[in-house]
């Protein structure tokens, strides 16, 4: 079967998002310090969601950012209290950079036969949604 590289969705961010379970903080600065680049942190507390989560994980990085030349790896600590870390989770393929009606299609699509984590809503951060496929991989939104 031969398949076609022609798509009519044109991708503007496609990264790799790395989760940490309460170590983001000290990973991001390991890999500042080997690829160099900006690293911009934004903790729990010190975001506008600070009240929606309980003070113990006001320590706990809600977002990170690497940028160094061709590098973009963005972060954050594990915030889902439901669901348990583990190696192989602990990455996920993130989507950002679309408009939020581009982004609420590609979420809508990619969520047939799977499951939904979090809504595509608005957040205090901008547009945002998780799902996990209908073959297991999780996917994180960003409008």
């Amino acid at each position: 079967m031969a398949l076609s590289s022609k798509s009519n969705l044109k991708m503007r961010k496609f990264n790799t998002y790395l989760l940490f379970d309460g170590t983001c903080k000290p990973g991001m600065e390991f890999y500042h310090s080997v690829f160099g680049g900006e690293l911009e942190l934004t903790t729990v507390g010190d975001s506008p969601m600070a009240a929606a989560f309980p003070p113990e994980l006001h320590s706990r990085v809600v977002h990170a950012r690497l940028s160094s030349g061709d590098i973009d790896i963005p972060a954050s600590d594990w915030l889902a209290p439901h669901e348990t870390p583990l190696r192989g989770n602990m990455s996920c393929m993130y989507i950002n950079g679309f408009t939020p009606e581009e982004t609420k299609s590609v979420f809508e699509k990619l969520s047939k036969g799977g499951t939904v984590t979090d809504p595509f809503s608005q957040q205090p951060f901008g547009w945002y949604g998780r799902l996990i496929d209908a073959y297991g991989v999780i996917w994180m939104f960003h409008a």
